[in-house]
């Protein structure tokens, strides 16, 4: 009788235990407003959802090669008959109004996307518009994967390349190390390729150039191979994390992907980690999926916006999972192809918001500690924080990893207010100066809170930067918010 009895409570405490929950993410579910925002006829947006903006004229550039650089030769006439200035959109991730110049012409670059494969050489040729994930589900056909790309394939290369964006594969740099050559049309019409050996210096301007000096038109990357991995993880605390970041990933030849993780919950706030890594296995390489289902994860992710349980609940399903989820085995390319989507914010009412801070190893602990009670205080809610190590990028001009650096990327939910847009402006400000005191830099395509005397402490190459945009492009045809903002 005594074990029937006891039964009976573990049953009903094991269904209250997964009805909160679930009730939770229902409720997140029945919250959403699904209303649809249409952009009106003649106005452009970007990620942000706080820049609407009027253009003269918005144009779809032509998926085929042989078109493209007369209509952008007639473009460019029209702009300067006009007086207008060209700005270049993607996917338009950048939040700071990098895709927009205010009544001026707005390119988009989507259509643009052939690709074609030197299996010899292992290089990919590819139209600026495509999507990553374009590029994967092209290479994995041939059993070959993207060498260095940001967590998510709904980025154009175009858009990546302007960024200099930052991957979590191993150990490497940014996308700019992967870059074997590109062409780019300058505002006069002319079309130059640009590489390591040729027209060295406008290679270097354009990666992380955030589109100020040309039109990017075929990319030539370099690829890998497709692999096969399996999932690894620990949780540790952030004192510990680069000994065993060091221990477990840069000293084990086997592990291609790696990120972590930093608890964000008021309970034990920025003092729980997790180190998440997959290490390459011999044996067959899973088909990559061309659909996934992730609309329980995405509520997940959700539930945590403005909710301290649901803050704890997705740190503990994601824990759990890892237990779960580990040794199984997952295609590289799989991996690689997660869409925005997964974290999509439907709240009409707020948006989403990314910074990301770049701090030597050396001041990593120092960093953390200084940003806890910064975050803590504000009235922004915090997402998410994932750490990602970059090495020294020699390749752009811009750069932000002057040496080798963990990157920080932190998400942020804001309300469309203006309480909130002043509340974002002082926690950035003081999350860029924790950054500059640890000797580190910030990532320049988000919101432009930064004034320009500090974004020169972090790039004290701006000047010269800007001065170079002018050798190539005189009358500044190609402008946008950010080169408005700190020219």
């Amino acid at each position: 009788m005594k074990t029937k009895y006891f039964w009976l409570i573990g049953a009903v405490c094991l269904i209250f235990f997964i009805s909160i929950p679930t009730f939770h993410l229902l409720t997140t579910k029945w919250k959403e407003n699904r209303t649809e925002v249409e952009i009106a006829q003649g106005y452009t947006n970007d990620a942000s959802q706080l820049n609407l903006t009027k253009m003269d004229t918005i144009i779809t550039i032509p998926a085929d090669k042989n078109l493209i650089e007369a209509q952008l030769k007639d473009i460019f006439k029209y702009a300067r008959e006009k007086g207008l200035k060209i700005s270049i959109s993607g996917a338009k991730h950048s939040m700071g109004g990098h895709t927009i110049s205010p009544d001026g012409v707005l390119l988009n670059m989507l259509p643009y996307k052939h690709m074609e494969l030197d299996t010899v050489n292992n290089i990919l040729s590819i139209g600026s518009g495509a999507l990553w994930e374009d590029a994967l589900k092209y290479l994995d056909g041939y059993g070959k994967s993207i060498a260095i790309m940001q967590a998510f394939s709904s980025f154009s290369i175009g858009g990546s390349i302007s960024v200099n964006g930052h991957g979590w594969q191993k150990d490497l740099p940014p996308i700019s190390k992967s870059i074997h050559s590109f062409s780019i049309m300058l505002a006069n019409g002319k079309v130059l390729d640009c590489s390591r050996s040729e027209n060295q210096e406008l290679f270097k301007l354009v990666l992380g150039g955030y589109g100020l000096f040309g039109v990017i038109l075929d990319v030539k990357l370099h690829v890998v191979d497709n692999t096969a991995l399996t999932y690894k993880y620990i949780r540790l605390s952030p004192a510990n994390y680069v000994s065993y970041y060091k221990k477990y990933v840069s000293d084990n030849p086997n592990v291609n992907l790696v990120f972590g993780r930093l608890r964000i919950s008021d309970k034990h706030f920025l003092e729980e980690a997790t180190l998440n890594y997959f290490e390459e296995v011999q044996t067959d390489i899973p088909t990559l999926q061309q659909t996934k289902s992730t609309e329980t994860q995405r509520l997940v992710f959700r539930g945590s916006v403005g909710s301290e349980y649901g803050k704890r609940l997705r740190w503990d399903l994601e824990t759990g999972k890892n237990k779960i989820s580990k040794n199984e085995i997952y295609s590289r390319n799989e991996l690689l192809n997660d869409h925005v989507s997964l974290i999509e914010n439907k709240d009409t009412s707020s948006t989403d918001l990314l910074q990301e801070y770049f701090i030597p190893e050396r001041h990593f602990n120092h960093f953390i500690q200084d940003i806890k009670p910064i975050l803590k205080k504000s009235t922004i809610d915090l997402l998410n924080i994932t750490i990602r190590g970059v090495r020294e990028d020699r390749d752009s001009y811009l750069n932000y990893a002057k040496e080798d650096v963990y990157g920080f990327v932190i998400l942020f939910n804001q309300k469309k207010t203006k309480e909130q847009e002043e509340a974002m402006r002082e926690l950035t400000n003081e999350l860029v100066d924790a950054a500059l005191k640890n000797e580190g830099t910030f990532y320049l395509p988000y919101r432009l809170h930064i004034d320009r005397e500090k974004m020169r402490k972090a790039y004290p190459q701006a000047d010269s930067f800007f001065d170079l945009k002018l050798k190539y492009d005189p009358k500044a045809v190609f402008s946008n918010r950010f080169y408005e903002h700190y020219k």
